[in-house]
């Protein structure tokens, strides 16, 4: 009798703990992963020979999560390509292909129910990791699909008859107690038939050069609910800077986005931390974002943000090429209402424009992040300037303090237009960046380090309210702006002083995605 009351009142403590409500915080871990590769991802292998290179990657994987359960993590996600890596052929990865049930057409365990679904030996592991573990689990693998699609039959299928997707998915753990059965009896136990329930599939819209995989006929716009934070929405990579589904989520009210990657960073504007941070401010919500780590790549740089904070990882040149597990403590955000509106026209007041802007030094034009921005330099130690590419144009108001050693040179930059290079999307920038060198010419080349502390005012006046702002100091720090203040008609101003290192870049980073849909050119 007294196992058996102990047995309910744990069950019944188990229960009313998951269907409680929200809390104020919940624990997040995102794990920078440096995955084993297949040396010869070109090349064809056998399911046995893909399954024992996924190990290595999934043995890693074990080991941080049971780190990240230790230290309370209620939510892991893992980075794109942490499975089997990149560089492979449409034929070359066949051997990874799983075929991966949509949770919104069938409720299935892997991990209790193995049998169901052939060739899933990836999918079984990750679901007993979540399980085992008792913690909600993203991870990024490859999906395959027969075709026609039964969620979009008239869709045209690919010459080789099936479809390739690149592909998140979440595995859904039950809210444990503080005190469990187990602790209280050895011999007894128990679990919930919903822990490593596969709850959400998301295949990525928005491709980078991947020979491998498809884009969804029809953009995927996939959430999942969490006890202990509510939604949760899904997008990878390149996504980020694309309306779908991005955009999507944002218009819908969704405040927390899960964001794998497998980025290769590109300063002076578009290191990930930077765009990590940016896009967590501008858009006001929660992003959990873990890379890849492979030096030869270019790729570092994970972390968990929200708008009043974050905690992040930037390896630096000599670093050991290891993982790193990040865990922290993040504020559940409440939704916000749906807003669509995104397009701004009449002017606002008070900011520079062609006709109004500061007497400035003549502008000239050099190549940053492939486009052509126009730049004025900071020639003063303090003063006020403007720029203008065609009618949009940045205002400027600054104090430098060069430290001992030299002057640097550091360039106001500012581009309205659509960039072509490795994407199409349009943009309006305003950037202040610190030059390479001291010829003008090397305004808007990468610098990773600086000297000069900057106390500045940035503003603009963009066509869109997506603005993302980023203050990026020396050795990969990131600062958190003093002050952003922003109007109605699209007026952005971010202000910032007493840094803590020097300025290596300060940016508005607009995206204009009206102008992506209506395949209209901007300026």
């Amino acid at each position: 009798m007294f196992l058996r009351a102990l047995f309910f009142a744990a069950l019944t403590l188990s229960w009313s703990q998951t269907e409680a409500s929200l809390g104020s915080t919940y624990t997040a871990a995102v794990y920078e992963h440096h995955p084993v590769l297949n040396p010869q991802p070109w090349l064809a292998s056998s399911r046995l020979a893909a399954l024992q290179h996924v190990k290595k990657n999934l043995d890693l994987y074990e080991e941080q999560a049971a780190l990240a359960a230790q230290q309370g993590a209620q939510i892991l996600v893992f980075p794109e390509d942490g499975l089997q890596g990149f560089n492979f052929s449409r034929s070359s990865i066949s051997s990874y292909l799983e075929s991966i049930p949509d949770p919104q057409q069938e409720t299935w365990n892997p991990c209790t129910e193995p049998g169901r679904h052939d060739g899933t030996e990836v999918l079984q592991r990750l679901s007993c990791m979540a399980r085992r573990n008792g913690i909600y689990l993203v991870a990024n693998m490859a999906d395959v699909q027969p075709c026609p699609l039964p969620s979009d039959p008239s869709a045209p299928c690919p010459p080789d008859g099936h479809w390739q997707f690149n592909t998140n998915v979440v595995f859904r753990y039950t809210v444990k107690t503080s005190v469990t059965p187990m602790m209280l009896v050895p011999c007894l136990s128990f679990s919930r038939s919903s822990e490593g329930v596969l709850v959400a599939r998301y295949h990525k819209n928005n491709l980078y050069f991947e020979a491998a995989f498809d884009a969804p006929p029809r953009p995927e716009v996939v959430t999942f609910e969490t006890p202990f934070a509510g939604k949760f929405g899904l997008i990878t990579c390149f996504d980020i800077l694309f309306d779908q589904p991005t955009l999507t989520l944002l218009e819908q009210g969704v405040r927390q986005l899960i964001f794998p990657a497998a980025w290769m960073n590109q300063l002076p504007l578009l290191d990930l931390i930077q765009f990590q941070r940016a896009f967590s401010l501008g858009s006001n919500i929660t992003l959990l974002s873990p890379n890849i780590r492979s030096d030869a790549l270019l790729m570092t740089g994970s972390g968990i943000y929200w708008p009043s904070g974050a905690v992040y990882h930037h390896a630096r040149l000599g670093d050991p090429e290891e993982g790193k597990l990040l865990v922290a403590s993040v504020p559940v955000l409440e939704p916000l209402g749906q807003n669509t509106s995104e397009i701004y026209s009449s002017p606002a007041p008070g900011y520079c424009r062609r006709d109004g802007c500061p007497a400035s030094p003549p502008s000239f034009t050099s190549t940053m992040m492939h486009d052509p921005f126009k730049f004025v330099l900071l020639s003063d130690l303090q003063g006020e300037l403007g720029v203008c590419d065609g009618a949009f144009c940045c205002h400027l108001q600054y104090t430098l303090s060069p430290q001992e050693g030299g002057r640097e040179l550091y360039a106001l930059g500012v581009f309205a237009g659509t960039h072509t290079v490795n994407g199409r999307y349009a943009v309006q920038v305003c950037a202040v960046v610190r030059c390479a060198g001291s010829d003008p010419s090397s305004c808007g080349q990468e610098v990773d380090r600086a000297d000069t502390r900057v106390d500045f005012v940035l503003a603009g006046h963009f066509g869109t309210k997506h603005v993302f702002p980023s203050v990026l100091a020396s050795r990969m720090v990131l600062e958190q702006p003093e002050n952003l203040e922003r109007t109605a008609e699209g007026g952005v101003t971010m202000r910032h002083g007493n840094m803590s290192a020097g300025l290596v870049t300060a940016c508005l980073y607009g995206r204009l995605y009206h102008l992506d849909r209506d395949g209209q050119d901007d300026g």
